[in-house]
């Protein structure tokens, strides 16, 4: 990506001064609220806002909205981030000053950790009952690792992350991965995880599932795990879905086979009791998906009070297919070659 000359001095200008390198720098690290950032520059949070107006203003960072918390972020742009991280890797480690940050950092993080952990332990009785009724989750998490590959990717979106775990688990694939959850509770802990797992090249970020606050067109990967049980319209949850995957990207649902557990739905709040392979098949085929797979991993044990954990992986039909005229990328209106 090219930019004028212009361009590039404002936004020399705005990262040339010692407290928005510090930002750049806490940022690169993780989201971040002007509070998180007030606490660890110890600076007032006007002072503060005016720092990161700035950056906002150059396009090195960005700003999403969650309740009455508005977080920070490095910008999602390649060139942007790229830029930023070049900027700072020649002072982490060399700088008194960061490494001051960079320990109040970790105490912002640490009292994440302990907020996680208090919610945790209120949820944690319901959580491991469902938990005991099917195959670990180690299990299915393995098989969603080989059936995507090793192969890197560009984007990850993580519809309904819950603690953040996909995130995690694909870090090494992914260069930008973002995860959309609609509780403030779930997002504390996802961030928290996260942070403890050394993960910085993923943020996550409150949304609703029927209209996620990002970009269309957009992720290689999007996942939705164990979330369609808890929807009244799981078809339209998908092709919101379809709607965000590039051309040829795949989406990966993981969820329950049909089952007969009504007390999950009287005590855990689920609306629908499982899904079918036809059921899903269609539902993508509505989206613009092809079914490629479908697998099946069976409780442990005898009981018949148990649930059948099904995996679905969908690809876009659209193509990718180079122009040599201006050496772009283009896909034709029903995905076929142009």
């Amino acid at each position: 990506m090219h930019v004028s000359l212009d361009t590039m001095v404002d936004t020399l200008k705005a990262a040339a001064e010692s407290s928005r390198l510090r930002i750049l720098a806490l940022l690169s690290r993780g989201d971040l609220t002007v509070s998180d950032l007030t606490e660890i520059l110890g600076q007032s949070q006007p002072r503060v806002s005016r720092h990161l107006k700035l950056l906002l203003e150059a396009g090195l960072i960005g700003r999403y909205q969650e309740g009455s918390w508005a977080f920070f972020r490095l910008s999602d742009t390649d060139s942007a981030r790229d830029f930023v991280m070049g900027l700072i890797s020649s002072i982490r480690g060399a700088d008194p000053q960061v490494e001051r940050d960079l320990e109040r950092l970790a105490s912002v993080k640490r009292k994440r950790q302990d907020r996680a952990t208090e919610y945790f332990s209120v949820n944690a009785a319901s959580w491991d009952h469902i938990r005991s009724l099917h195959v670990p989750d180690r299990a299915v998490e393995a098989a969603m690792l080989k059936l995507v590959g090793k192969r890197p990717f560009q984007s990850m979106l993580d519809l309904g992350t819950g603690t953040g775990r996909l995130l995690e688990i694909f870090s090494p694939l992914y260069r930008r991965g973002v995860g959309i959850d609609m509780s403030r509770e779930m997002l504390t802990v996802a961030r928290a995880n996260l942070d403890k797992a050394g993960v910085s090249n993923a943020q996550v970020r409150q949304g609703d599932i029927f209209s996620p606050p990002v970009e269309r067109d957009a992720f290689d990967l999007v996942t939705i795990h164990q979330v369609l049980h808890y929807l009244d319209d799981p078809a339209r949850a998908i092709h919101e879905a379809a709607r965000l995957l590039r051309p040829s990207g795949r989406l990966v649902i993981v969820d329950f086979a049909p089952h007969t557990l009504e007390f999950l739905r009287e005590e855990h709040a689920h609306v629908r009791l499982g899904f079918s392979d036809r059921q899903i098949g269609e539902w993508f085929a509505e989206a613009g998906l092809d079914l490629e797979d479908a697998q099946e991993f069976e409780p442990r044990g005898g009981n018949e009070a148990r649930l059948t954990v099904k995996l679905w992986l969908g690809r876009d039909r659209r193509l990718l297919i180079a122009d040599p005229a201006n050496d772009q990328t283009k896909v034709n209106s029903i995905g076929e070659i142009a």
